[in-house]
């Protein structure tokens, strides 16, 4: 009996995930991965809508930009490892490079603006007046035994340079997609 393994996920009767998608022409999963990485637009515009707007940014409005900046992430996310990825090594052109060095570049503005939400979730969880609370202003936990200014400097800078390379890749990802597929005749 066949199984489909993904992340140590087995299902029966299914047959392996290259074996999957090797019936599906290449060119339905690049409208596939087109279309679910062109939906994580606007949950990270909507996220970032979200922290321009709330003043005070309350425990509540972060919680909610975290899930769908989370979703957006993962729209993008899991077409990358599941498809681009593997994708990639068997392309060398120019574009392919270049929409590559973009991607990776996006995340690694990720990791750092990661940094610094983790060590502002930290911060909210180490303190006991705020621990409990549901909603509560986070400027209220700036002081110097928790230096969150440091922190949120690093998450700015890592929000907007995942933004704009992120954009950037978008846009060559749609070239590729266009010259590859050629989609309008």
């Amino acid at each position: 009996m066949e199984q489909l393994a993904v992340v140590g996920v087995s299902i029966p009767g299914v047959g392996t995930l290259v074996d999957v998608l090797a019936g599906i022409p290449d060119s339905t999963i690049a409208l596939v991965v087109l279309v679910a990485v062109t939906l994580s637009l606007p949950c990270f515009l909507y996220g970032a809508w979200l922290m321009i707007v709330s003043d005070p940014i309350t425990w509540g409005v972060l919680k909610r930009h975290l899930v769908v900046v989370t979703l957006g992430l993962a729209l993008t996310t899991v077409p990358l490892v599941a498809w681009m990825i593997p994708k990639f090594w068997g392309q060398t052109s120019g574009v392919a490079v270049v929409h590559a060095f973009l991607g990776v570049q996006a995340y690694a503005f990720f990791v750092l603006a990661a940094t610094g939400i983790v060590r502002i979730l930290r911060a909210k969880w180490a303190s006991a007046e705020f621990r409990g609370a549901t909603d509560f202003e986070l400027d209220a936990l700036d002081d110097e035994e928790h230096d969150l200014g440091h922190w949120r400097g690093r998450l700015r800078i890592g929000v907007v340079g995942y933004t704009a390379l992120w954009l950037l890749a978008y846009l060559t990802g749609l070239l590729r997609y266009a010259l590859k597929y050629n989609p309008f005749g």
